[in-house]
C-alpha cells in the first residue's frame, strides 16, 4: 500500500468575514497524480499556499511528506517543488541562465551544477532555446522551464498550480506528458486545475473545491456517475427484441429507427450486471452495448453551479 503524501484535516482560511476554506480534508497518496478542480474564486490557489507553507491557516492540521506544516515548515520546504499559475522566470536571462541560478541557490554552486542544468534542459526539450532570452519564449516553453527549475531540488511532492491556464492544445498536452513522466518517477504531483479534462488525463483522485467546500470526491469516472444523465445504450437487431426489451427496463427511452435503448444507471458494474441479467431472464439479446457519462459542462454545473464557461 502507498503511504500518505500529503494529509489535510479541517483545514480553514478567512480573510476578515470572507471563508475561503471552510474546513477541508484532504488525504493525497504518494506516487500519484491528486487534482484539486473548482472554479475561480474556490480556494484551490490558498489551498496549495498553506500546504507550500507560504501561508498560515487558521486552524485545522497538515502533514506534508510527514512533517507537521505548524512546527516544522522548513523541512516541508526541503522535499516539494511548486510552479505556480505563472511562469517565475527571469525574462532578461537565458533559459540555461535561470536554470544556473536556480541550481546556484539550491545547491550552493556545486560543481555538478552545469551537468543538472545541462540535463534539465535536455529533459525538457529546451536544448536548441538554452541561449535566449526567456523573454522570447513561448508561453508553453515558459512552462516548462519554470518545471524543469522546479526540479532542480529533485523534490518528492510537486505542486502544481493551474499550469495549463492560458496554453495551446500542443502546449498543454506537452504538459501532460512531464507530469505523466514525473510520476512515473515516483513523484507526487498536487494539482489545481479549472479543467476537468485535464483532471481526466492525469489523476488518479480528484476533489472538487467550491466556495472553500470539498463538494465531491473520487475518481473521474466515479464524479461523472453522479451527474444525472448518465445511462446505458443498447442497440438491437429487430423491432421485436427492442419492444421486449423496452418492456422489462423500467424509465428506458426508445430510438425506434436506430433499435438503440437508452436506459438511465450510474454505468458502474454492479448496475451493468443487473441490467444484463434483466435482459438474460427474458431471453433478450443485445447486439451491442455503451456507456455514456456527462461532459466536462454537465459535471461542472452539476457540483458547483458554474458552468466551465463562467469557470474559465
Amino acid at each position: 500500500m502507498r503511504n500518505s503524501a500529503i494529509t489535510v484535516s479541517g483545514l480553514r482560511k478567512a480573510y476578515g468575514d470572507k471563508i475561503v476554506l471552510d474546513g477541508i480534508d484532504l488525504d493525497v497518496q504518494a506516487g500519484t497524480v491528486f487534482s484539486l478542480l473548482g472554479p475561480n474564486g474556490a480556494g484551490k490557489t490558498t489551498t496549495v499556499n498553506v500546504l507550500t507553507t507560504l501561508m498560515k491557516a487558521d486552524s485545522g492540521t497538515v502533514r506534508v511528506a510527514g512533517h507537521d506544516i505548524a512546527t516544522d515548515a522548513k523541512a516541508i520546504r526541503s522535499v516539494i517543488g511548486v510552479t505556480g499559475q505563472f511562469a517565475a522566470v527571469d525574462e532578461l536571462l537565458t533559459g540555461q541562465e535561470n536554470l544556473q541560478l536556480m541550481v546556484d541557490l539550491q545547491r550552493g554552486g556545486s560543481s555538478d551544477g552545469k551537468r543538472i542544468a545541462k540535463e534539465l534542459l535536455a529533459r525538457f526539450d529546451l536544448v536548441e532555446s538554452a541561449q535566449k532570452q526567456a523573454s522570447t519564449y513561448s508561453g508553453g516553453m515558459r512552462r516548462k522551464l519554470d518545471l524543469a527549475m522546479t526540479l532542480v531540488g529533485n523534490p518528492q511532492i510537486i505542486f502544481l498550480d493551474e499550469p495549463t491556464t492560458g496554453l495551446d492544445p500542443r502546449s498543454r498536452r506537452t504538459m501532460w506528458e512531464i507530469v505523466r513522466g514525473l510520476v512515473a518517477d515516483g513523484v507526487t504531483v498536487f494539482l489545481t486545475t479549472q479543467y476537468l479534462d485535464e483532471a481526466d488525463q492525469l489523476a488518479d483522485r480528484i476533489a472538487v473545491l467550491d466556495q472553500g467546500r470539498l463538494v465531491a470526491e473520487g475518481t473521474s469516472s466515479e464524479l461523472k456517475r453522479q451527474v444525472p444523465g448518465s445511462h446505458v445504450r443498447f442497440r438491437f437487431t429487430s423491432m421485436t427484441e427492442l419492444e421486449a426489451a423496452a418492456r422489462v427496463l423500467p424509465g428506458s427511452t426508445r430510438d425506434d429507427e436506430a433499435l438503440t435503448l437508452r436506459v438511465p444507471s450510474d454505468g458502474g458494474t454492479k448496475a451493468m450486471r443487473g441490467l444484463l441479467d434483466r435482459l438474460d431472464e427474458y431471453s433478450i439479446d443485445a447486439e451491442e452495448f455503451s456507456v455514456h457519462t456527462p461532459d466536462l459542462d454537465d459535471v461542472f454545473l452539476a457540483l458547483t453551479g458554474h458552468s466551465t464557461e463562467v469557470a474559465k
